[in-house]
């Protein structure tokens, strides 16, 4: 295989994750009866320009289908995030009623509500029709298609190039990085910003978040790496903030390579972070293998031993992450006998691969369980404040990564 930026040969393995079906593929009770499809979710990194990436992939509308069950609603602590974003947004650009926002992958109009609100036009693009449904119920228009260069050379053809392009959590779920990136400079008028979001490859490393990998996700991404594919297409990244979302983020700030912003000192901080954290060395992916071993071992480890001690333990939150976790570690219903999830979509429907059931988080009332396992560690601290009534009636809160954390 061949580096899908700069088309190195691929020989170096990053993690292993054995085989899994796509983390999103909730199975409904018919489907239960059915076989269920796997691919194998191997990473590799590149030695040239360090982009870690998924050796083998399936056909992205195999994994983002009509019945595709993420909606980014259902947070309330990333409502609050987009809607801090976009305030901050619109003040810092100066944008109004002659400007044009366009938002990759805008799911179920989590954030561009805010710039309809604020009577600035905008375009969500979501190829996902449950989520796109739910967004124009809110007065967004949507373009139901995968972005692309081809779809950015017909804005720029049509004279809609955006003023501001958004883009949260959807540059790692691009099989075409490249593309993907042509597209953005094609789309982009010519004084104009884009913004992107995505997990820290950085933070994933340190902190063991091999949890976040899942075939959805086909890259896994340092600022340098980025800053090398925006340059490859013509654009520069001007400045960089770090969030704590997603168990670390980084947000960048892009524009025309010719662009007359100047970079901001914080691009060549997180540059040298990196440096001094290996990042382009092969050491640190080399040993996370064994790392993420041991946080799977652990957390076998405490099932098993609730199971022994006749403790119950049940999971919250049917997320992607949690499903590569128990699909790594080989968990079913025997260990966890089912995870509750907010999300209606969700809820009576079963975990894919492991076949846990899904149930509304009304269950925790009428079963209270020794031991809750937030799977979404990164909103355990909400799940917990949702939770309270629990932890009185003598519930512990349990994470698994970066390590099995009992909290009080």
């Amino acid at each position: 295989m061949k580096c899908r930026h700069c088309e190195t040969q691929l020989v170096h393995n990053f993690i292993d994750l054995g085989f899994a079906p796509p983390s999103n593929a909730y199975l409904t009770v018919e489907q239960l009866k059915q076989p269920e499809v796997y691919f194998p979710l191997k990473v590799k990194v590149c030695e040239q320009c360090w982009l870690v990436q998924t050796e083998d992939y399936a056909q992205a509308d195999e994994l983002f289908n009509a019945d595709y069950a993420y909606f980014s609603s259902t947070s309330s602590g990333w409502l609050t995030h987009a809607a801090n974003y976009s305030k901050a947004i619109i003040k810092h650009l100066k944008l109004d009623n002659r400007s044009h926002v366009i938002e990759i992958a805008s799911n179920d109009g989590y954030l561009l509500k805010n710039f309809v609100e604020a009577d600035i036009p905008c375009l969500g693009i979501e190829p996902t029709a449950s989520t796109a449904s739910a967004a124009e119920k809110l007065g967004i228009p949507v373009l139901r298609t995968f972005f692309g260069e081809t779809i950015g050379r017909q804005f720029a053809e049509t004279e809609q190039q955006a003023d501001l392009i958004i883009g949260n959590n959807v540059y790692a779920h691009v099989p075409d990085i490249n593309d993907f990136t042509r597209g953005l400079k094609a789309a982009l008028k010519t004084h104009g910003t884009i913004t992107l979001e995505f997990p820290h490859l950085m933070q994933l490393i340190q902190l063991v978040q091999f949890d976040t990998i899942y075939h959805e996700h086909f890259s896994y991404l340092s600022l340098y790496t980025v800053i090398k594919i925006f340059a490859a297409a013509g654009l520069r990244i001007w400045d960089v903030e770090t969030l704590p979302t997603h168990g670390g983020s980084l947000r960048v700030y892009g524009c025309h390579s010719k662009d007359k912003r100047s970079n901001t000192e914080a691009v060549n901080s997180m540059l040298a972070l990196e440096v001094q954290n290996g990042l382009q060395t092969l050491a640190p992916y080399q040993q996370f293998q064994i790392r993420a071993d041991n946080v799977k071992n652990d957390l076998l480890t405490f099932l098993l031993e609730q199971k022994r001690n006749g403790k119950t333990v049940v999971a919250y939150g049917a997320a992607a992450k949690g499903n590569t976790l128990l699909n790594f570690a080989g968990v079913k219903p025997d260990l966890l006998p089912f995870v509750c999830d907010a999300a209606t979509a969700k809820q009576g429907k079963y975990m894919p691969g492991s076949h846990i059931p899904i149930l509304s988080p009304d269950s925790l009332s009428k079963f209270i369980p020794d031991y809750l396992l937030i799977l979404p560690w990164n909103i355990a601290t909400e799940l917990k404040q949702q939770n309270d009534k629990l932890s009185k009636l003598g519930t512990q809160f349990v994470t698994a990564v970066p390590q099995v954390t009992i909290y009080d």
